[in-house]
């Protein structure tokens, strides 16, 4: 029996996932593989790395950074969160992520994509990290309108979440029985409609199968946190959320907030430490 964990994207929201798998690192517990998507990539490789607190640290280091992200990075290459620099000359230069530990620990780390020229979700195992596999990183984690598409292997691609966002189902799908989800909206959201689907079209006439998926998302959305309550009840998932909503946009730069969003997790993380090492635990 495999044993997953899951984590959900949303932004800066994803300090919260950061703080409870930063819990669980330091506590020792290891599952055998992790399915992410967008922020949940981004700061759940960094279990993988066992370089705890790094997500938060980075983003308050280069948060008042051009460099890093802002409607100049965007207007200079179509990019709110600048990509060369986020993806590349961070990690690989001045908050250097570990990239041996990364290959050496034994889990498995999966991200997904969205192909944006077919609206379907484009899984893809890292096992190590380079500038061309950083590449996959900052796929899954660009948001449309304010993100150029990231072309790999002929593909053009885009936020994972646009069409699988909360992978779950696919990380059954491929042999892990037992799983830990975290979710970055509190126990009882519903997402609403999208108010933006012209915009998108106007984004994305050369990409019509984009609006669609925005269209769709909520439905999509709801359905998988339906999914996951009924996996709960079969005693196959282990679903933690915030207490509360977190009083954030998707880009939060205020530092204050950003270390009350991981603080949350930490403590959820504490309060949830022998029910997560249960969980684990039984092979039933």
């Amino acid at each position: 029996m495999k044993k997953g964990l899951v984590l959900e994207g949303g932004g800066m929201r994803g300090l919260f996932s950061e703080g409870i798998i930063d819990v669980m690192q330091e506590e020792g517990i290891h599952v055998d593989g992790m399915m992410s998507v967008s922020a949940g990539a981004l700061f759940g490789c960094n279990y993988k790395s066992h370089q705890v607190g790094r997500g938060l640290r980075y983003n308050i280091r280069f948060k008042d950074d051009p460099r890093y992200m802002g409607w100049g990075s965007f207007l200079r290459t179509g990019n709110f969160v600048n990509a060369e620099f986020a993806y590349h000359t961070m990690p690989m230069q001045l908050d250097v992520f570990d990239s041996a530990t990364f290959e050496a620990d034994p889990m498995e780390f999966h991200i997904v994509s969205t192909n944006i020229e077919t609206g379907e979700p484009v899984y893809r195992k890292i096992d190590h990290v380079e500038d061309a596999t950083l590449e996959w990183f900052r796929a899954t984690s660009s948001m449309p309108i304010v993100s150029t598409p990231v072309e790999i292997e002929g593909m053009k691609l885009l936020d994972g979440g646009l069409v699988d966002c909360i992978p779950l189902k696919h990380f059954q799908e491929i042999g892990y029985d037992r799983n830990i989800v975290i979710l970055t909206q509190p126990k009882g959201y519903q997402k609403k409609p999208n108010k933006m689907n012209l915009l998108f079209r106007l984004f994305h006439h050369k990409y019509p199968k984009i609006a669609e998926c925005m269209k769709r998302r909520h439905e999509m959305y709801n359905a998988q946190l339906q999914y996951i309550d009924e996996q709960v009840q079969k005693g196959k998932v282990l679903a933690i959320y915030p207490d509360h909503p977190f009083d954030i946009g998707r880009i939060e730069l205020n530092e204050p907030k950003l270390r009350a969003i991981y603080q949350h997790g930490r403590e959820k993380g504490i309060a949830l430490l022998n029910e997560i090492q249960s969980f684990l635990s039984n092979t039933f």
